[in-house]
């Protein structure tokens, strides 16, 4: 039996998501492992969302923004691209694989750049295996 990772996307509603839609509507293929939670701005992720997906049994953990400077909130990624590298430094010094950890900046029209990141992405946590770490046990 081959591992399966669950991964959830966290993507910004202005680039990430609409680039997650376009890649659905133009049938490009990437593997349905990923669940993705729409979220206004990148900015609004709090880093508890991804300390507890990984307590919930996520194998990873991917956040998609738009690029630095076409922030539909003018700012709002600048302040999400320094949030995120300090969330990444606190899940490796907890002793979280970094792999599992990832973010892009993906605009509304990189629908192909959304599903080549979903691929590489669901391929490294295949490769890694299954996150045990910090999953609670119910």
């Amino acid at each position: 039996m081959s591992f399966e990772p669950k991964i959830l996307g966290i993507a910004c509603n202005w680039c990430t998501y609409t680039g997650a839609d376009l890649a659905g509507t133009t049938r490009l293929q990437y593997p349905q492992n990923t669940r993705v939670v729409r979220v206004m701005c990148s900015s609004r992720i709090n880093p508890s969302f991804i300390f507890r997906a990984f307590q919930l049994g996520a194998d990873g953990v991917l956040v998609g923004g738009c690029h630095p400077g076409d922030c539909h909130y003018n700012t709002g990624n600048l302040y999400a691209r320094r949030r995120l590298a300090v969330t990444k430094k606190i899940l490796e010094f907890s002793g979280m694989e970094p792999g599992r950890f990832r973010v892009e900046w993906i605009s509304a029209s990189e629908g192909n750049k959304f599903a080549e990141v979903v691929r590489e992405f669901t391929e490294q946590i295949r490769n890694l295996g299954p996150q045990t770490k910090f999953k609670i046990e119910k």
